[in-house]
């Protein structure tokens, strides 16, 4: 029976030392041990700082016996550890093809559901390209079901509609307003989008859509 398997997030539910506990793992999953082969959204510094941070946090809180000022210290520091480990819970979902030990290698937790035949998501549709604030592109695409998520891939066009090298530009789980950041003004860009998910991975590349950033 083929699985689909599912990183487990819900970190909000779990308490400072469940997700400090989590924290530690992947650190050593993702980062040290390199269990997934993709490049990580962000480096081990990022997400080291954040565990510092937050049990360092923790100790003035017990040292202060409570109160409202340090209890709102403690819980900044624990929601930014809550987004990293979010981050990289979407990243092992996009590159772990359902392998349910690659996803516990990494760290995290995993569900699987039974399929029962491979089915390949349908190709995505991108329904606008838009900009944002500056140097941002937000793109909406039709929601494809059983997509569990949507990748975004951008290339610079150049002279004479010359398309350059497609490189990534996030992976978001939900279908509208995917903002793509970091790119230059007055630069056109080719967008394309895939869903991500299901028995057999991911769906094809969508059709370039391109537009201009300001």
């Amino acid at each position: 029976m083929i699985q689909e398997v599912t990183v487990k997030t819900g970190f909000k539910k779990l308490s400072d030392s469940e997700a400090l506990a989590i924290a530690g793992a992947v650190l050593k999953g993702v980062y040290a041990d390199k269990a997934i082969s993709a490049a990580p959204p962000f480096d081990q510094t990022t997400l080291q700082t954040a565990v510092d941070d937050l049990t360092g946090a923790i100790a003035v809180q017990a040292q202060a016996g409570g109160g409202t000022a340090v209890t709102a210290v403690k819980n900044k520091k624990r929601n930014a550890l809550d987004g990293l480990l979010r981050k990289l819970a979407h990243y092992v979902q996009a590159n772990c093809n359902d392998d349910v030990q690659l996803v516990l290698k990494s760290g995290f937790q995993a569900k699987t559901i039974p399929v029962r035949s491979q089915t390949q998501l349908d190709k995505a549709k991108i329904l606008s390209v838009d900009n944002g604030h500056t140097k941002q592109l937000v793109v909406t695409v039709q929601k494809v079901p059983r997509a569990k998520l949507y990748e975004v891939q951008a290339a610079a066009v150049g002279a004479n509609n010359t398309v350059g090298l497609f490189q990534t530009a996030g992976v978001f789980t939900k279908s509208r307003s995917m903002a793509i950041t970091g790119l230059t003004p007055g630069t056109i860009y080719a967008i394309q989008v895939r869903a991500l998910g299901g028995s057999t991975g991911s769906g094809d590349w969508s059709d370039s859509v391109t537009h201009m950033c300001m």
